[in-house]
């Protein structure tokens, strides 16, 4: 492989929404450009990209991908990302580390709710962009449909530099807006044959020639003084108005293909390397002097200090941690220790590789720019800035987003339970969006993710990486009981069986504390009637017995106890006598103070676009959810309320469904209310079902 400067790299994400042929694309470019020498295929679970054993029985992205091919003396660096919602932070980390995005369309179903996500992450990271309307070979593919979806849909200035030649099974070739020529294409190696444009085709090619070349020019006034004069650009002028228009935001340039048939690829990564920034276009990347808030830059130069970001982490059950991280400044070399500013450690670097998707390639040396991986570093995780010790800095990181769906684990082998704490461990390495955690009060261990299918994911990876099998249960909600009245109640333990027996006698007063008042105890024991040494022990007990209350078995909460009378026997009376005595008073008491059940609440936010407005609040509603506000984010509607946890545990895939993929939501902890009485009938009436 050649050696490239950093302004001869191009770094881009190919992104879009799930099933556009993002994979196919990044395939396409390696056959094309002679990199492969066999097109792979996700169908046929031959792609170079999907190597993951889940991605190929799935046959969609689960994880980024990483590769890069040589065009034109130019290096390519992309990496083919998720389109699947459930994905999305590994999507944004990739898309973090790039300066460039081609984002695919399909040619049927137009811009979709995917689309729009990664639109807008483009937007947050002020991304160049290019839009490839892909799958120009299928039925119902329409062009003219796909493009008014783009300009309707993404509210940018997206200009078509290509005409599609024939559509749906007919569809062999493109024209090329810029140089005017057709070209036909009867292979899928992606080598066009040009031809001149079809006679029913040039009308339609001049008009959106002539949008084409008004929007160029619009982009940069030295150009749109000469088109006003001279009324036509050059093509050289058209291409240095493209690169001018794309690298500033202001144009977006549309291309058609299909990335199965090699059609429109070359002229895609002619683009690509003419029209998209390199590392040195992008400039300085900003960062902070660590324990400060002092704004630190590194500038894309091998003469500034080490520095990079890392945006990825494979865990490997052979090869142990692999690394993937993106050079911002600085050279690094094989066998070189770097610091980890974020951890405030020192990490050996052993070989260091360029990633060829599943394979890998030894790299002599890295560049600002570059792309590249490193294998068993110890600590170093996702979203850590490496750097140089003496100059050190840190980047901003990916936020780790809230996971939005549950599921209870349990071992399918007996004595598993270890071991799937230590696996899920492996997998947050990889994928910090799945957390792990276990209830003390339901006593299940708690598998969270992004969704369903994300969650599924994960269990396979377990599976197969680490041999631990599990299964997937709804989580129990952790009701809570407590009272609403008061009493005052005796408990009186009395046994005798022959020799020394028991005695404990206790007068216990018990009432309501408010919400989240916990539990108090106070002795109001007057005199000697109960000795000192025996109080303690009936608060012993009235703590135990609250674990599991007496109408539904769920924990007790939010009560005030006064011990205030008693007996007790000089021989009989013992410690567990009054535990025991303690512990009845409270069943007996409670019985007697109006009990009821209590539920989680949370705080949910769920944004959506206008049109689902309705539908959204209509269901909230139905799940005793109430609405307390409103926002706007972008162009959609951001609905603020309160929820009982029990009616959202699986909220996430009944969301989509309503919104066609559009919706998302986070919710957070809030508080406990009272569950509505005909509801509690019924959990109650599980709860004793369980117990016979």
């Amino acid at each position: 492989m050649a050696k490239y400067e950093s302004k001869s790299l191009r770094n881009l994400a190919v992104v879009g929404h799930g099933g556009t042929g993002k994979t196919s694309l990044c395939e396409s470019f390696l056959f094309v450009s002679g990199k492969s020498e066999r097109l792979g295929r996700v169908d046929d679970a031959t792609s170079c990209m999907d190597f993951e054993p889940e991605e190929q029985k799935k046959r969609i992205s689960i994880s980024s991908a990483a590769n890069f091919v040589e065009w034109e003396k130019h290096k390519i660096n992309f990496i083919d990302t998720p389109g699947d919602s459930n994905f999305t932070y590994d999507t944004k980390c990739s898309m973090s580390v790039v300066e460039n995005a081609v984002i695919v369309v399909d040619a049927v179903g137009g811009v979709e709710f995917q689309t729009q996500k990664v639109w807008e992450l483009a937007d947050e990271f002020k991304l160049p962009r290019i839009i490839f309307i892909n799958r120009m070979d299928k039925e119902r593919a329409i062009f003219t449909s796909a493009l008014e979806s783009i300009k309707n849909k993404l509210k940018k200035k997206a200009t078509p530099v290509c005409l599609p030649i024939g559509s749906e099974d007919k569809f062999n070739g493109i024209v090329d807006l810029i140089d005017m020529k057709a070209y036909l294409f009867a292979d899928n190696k992606g080598n066009g044959k040009a031809v001149d444009i079809p006679a029913d085709m040039m009308d339609d090619a001049k008009n959106l020639r002539n949008s084409m070349v008004e929007d160029i020019a619009e982009a940069d006034d030295e150009l749109m003084n000469k088109y006003l004069e001279a009324g036509e650009l050059s093509a050289d002028e058209l291409k240095s108005g493209l690169k001018k228009g794309v690298s500033s935001g202001s144009l977006i340039p549309i291309i058609c293909g299909s990335a199965i048939k090699g059609i429109g690829i070359s002229m895609l990564m002619d683009l690509i390397v003419n029209s998209f920034a390199s590392p040195v276009d992008r400039g300085a990347k900003k960062g902070k002097k660590p324990g400060t808030d002092n704004v630190e830059e590194r500038l894309p130069s091998e003469d500034a200090p080490f520095s990079a970001i890392v945006f990825k982490t494979i865990a490997d059950p052979y090869a142990g941690r692999l690394t993937l991280f993106r050079v911002y400044s600085g050279k690094l070399n094989p066998d070189t220790s770097v610091y980890n500013s974020s951890k405030k450690i020192t990490e050996k670097f052993g070989h260091i590789f360029f990633l060829e998707g599943k394979a890998q390639k030894q790299a002599e040396g890295l560049i600002p720019g570059d792309i590249a991986g490193v294998a068993k570093l110890k600590d170093t995780v996702t979203g850590d800035t490496l750097c140089f010790e003496k100059a050190p800095i840190i980047f901003n990181m990916v936020e780790i987003p809230h996971p939005i769906m549950s599921f209870a684990i349990e071992p399918k082998t007996r004595g598993d339970e270890d071991k799937i704490a230590g696996s899920i461990h492996r997998l947050t390495e990889e994928d910090p969006t799945i957390v792990f955690s276990r209830n003390t009060q339901t006593k299940e261990m708690i598998l969270s993710g992004m969704g369903q299918v994300h969650i599924e994911v994960n269990i396979e990876k377990m599976k197969r990486k680490f041999g631990v099998e599990v299964n997937l249960n709804t989580p129990k909600v952790p009701y809570l009981e407590t009272i609403k009245g008061k009493t005052n109640v005796q408990g009186k333990y009395k046994k005798q069986s022959g020799g020394r027996g028991q005695f404990g006698d206790c007068w216990i007063d018990i009432e309501p504390l408010p919400r989240g008042g916990g539990f108090e105890f106070h002795d109001k024991i007057v005199g000697g009637v109960i000795p000192g040494q025996y109080r303690p022990a009936v608060e012993k007990g009235i703590v135990e017995a609250a674990v599991k209350g007496v109408i539904a078995g769920y924990p007790v909460v939010d009560f005030k106890i006064n011990l205030t009378f008693g007996s007790y026997h000089t021989v009989d009376s013992s410690e567990m006598a009054f535990k025991i005595a303690g512990s009845m008073a409270f069943q007996k008491g409670v019985m007697e103070c109006q009990p009821i059940l209590l539920e989680p609440i949370v705080n949910i936010d769920i944004e959506v676009p206008d049109e689902y407005m309705g539908d959204v609040i209509g269901d909230l509603n139905s799940r005793r959810g109430r609405v307390q506000g409103m926002d706007t984010n972008g162009t959609n509607q951001v609905i603020k309320g309160q929820v009982p946890l029990a009616e959202i545990l699986k909220y996430a895939p009944d969301l989509r469904s309503m919104t066609s993929g559009r919706g998302n939501f986070t919710y957070t902890e809030s508080h406990y209310e009272e569950v509505p009485s005909y509801i509690a009938e019924k959990i109650i009436a599980e709860s004793k079902k369980e117990e016979e």
